[in-house]
């Protein structure tokens, strides 16, 4: 069927009615052009350096086959992670320290992804803020392009706390005891994710109870503890009776039965 001239004229006035962006997608679908995921974009001195993180930004990147200690089983030391470097070696070859949780919370390569995760987070803010703004204004397509520019840094600000929280989590669990987990120095979210796997982990070896070591607050933000509550909230919509050890408030007993 062949299309007059002013058919096809009439055709690109009505296009060209539409955002610039609109047109983008359409001439995308139509083409087979696809745009390029954060994590595949010709790197730029401008643009931050992150490591990718799985699928629908789990707190797991590298570390994911990590194993909680079971009475048989010990974590694996084979993963290549930076170690801490104020962790000694003990006469027993075991690492040891008065206070390791917090010499690992203090270490300058986690507290560097927290830092730039922290940095990604205010750009995210910002652009999302600048974006209303510009559409508000009329500006549609600079509002799409500051929200897609958001969208990079959410991005990479998750890449970065999932690579900081699986670095930790990894550290502090090193020398764990058989049926215990340590949450120190995660934030809540992740603390809940760990704390799941762990306990489907525990379950699969037939454990009847685990011990989650959340803390008593005493170093966070108003030594106020933030895991702990969230974590006793946690187990009650799961159905799990979860008690604070008698002799260590900063511990919680799950019983899995």
């Amino acid at each position: 069927m062949q299309l007059s001239i002013p058919s096809v004229l009439s055709a690109l006035r009505a296009l060209l009615k539409f955002p610039y962006w609109f047109l983008r997608k359409v001439i995308g679908i139509l083409f087979g052009w696809t745009r390029f995921p954060p994590s595949q974009r010709p790197p730029s001195d401008s643009s931050p350096t992150y490591r990718q993180p799985p699928p629908e930004h789990s707190t797991t990147s590298q570390y994911s086959n990590y194993q909680t200690p079971s009475h048989s089983d010990q974590p694996s030391e084979t993963q290549d992670l930076p170690p801490s470097p104020d962790r000694q070696q003990s006469q027993h070859g075991r690492t040891r320290s008065k206070d390791q949780d917090q010499l690992n919370k203090q270490n300058p390569y986690y507290t560097g992804l927290r830092e730039r995760a922290n940095q990604e987070g205010d750009e995210v803010d910002r652009c999302f803020q600048q974006s209303d703004e510009a559409c508000e204004r009329g500006e549609s397509v600079r509002g799409q392009e500051l929200r897609e520019e958001g969208e990079e840094h959410e991005y990479a600000r998750d890449a970065l706390n999932a690579e900081a929280s699986a670095w930790i989590f990894r550290e502090n669990n090193l020398n764990s005891k058989p049926g215990e987990v340590n949450l120190h120095g995660l934030y809540v979210k992740e603390a809940i994710s760990y704390s799941d796997k762990a306990i489907k982990e525990a379950r699969q070896r037939g454990d009847s109870q685990i011990r989650l070591i959340v803390g008593k607050g005493l170093h966070s933000d108003g030594r106020i503890s933030r895991i702990k509550p969230a974590m006793e909230k946690k187990m009650r919509q799961c159905s799990l009776l979860a008690e604070v050890d008698p002799r260590n408030a900063g511990v919680l007993i799950v019983q899995l039965g």
